[in-house]
């Protein structure tokens, strides 16, 4: 079966998801995220959140992976998000 290709929404609900799991993994809170990133807490939350409609800049993606000291590529492996869902 052919793999999918990404949707404006499963990219951005896929990185999302590896923000929010590298976050949680690394033991640090939103707020702390936000201050490691130079962002305010909502924007950390709101970009983390499934149900908000908030686009977000490669730019953002980058200063966040930053802030949690990882590659920034790690922030749109789909496939890391499947083996944590299984």
């Amino acid at each position: 079966m052919a793999k999918e290709p990404y949707t404006n929404k499963n990219i951005y609900d896929t990185v999302r998801m590896n923000i929010r799991k590298y976050r949680i993994e690394k033991g640090m809170t939103q707020q702390e995220l936000a201050d490691a990133s130079d962002f305010s807490h909502g924007y950390i939350r709101e970009i983390e959140s499934i149900h908000m409609g908030s686009t977000f800049s490669l730019d953002a993606v980058e200063k966040i992976a930053n802030g949690l000291g990882i590659n920034f590529k790690l922030l749109f492996d789909e496939n890391d998000i499947q083996k944590n869902n299984k």
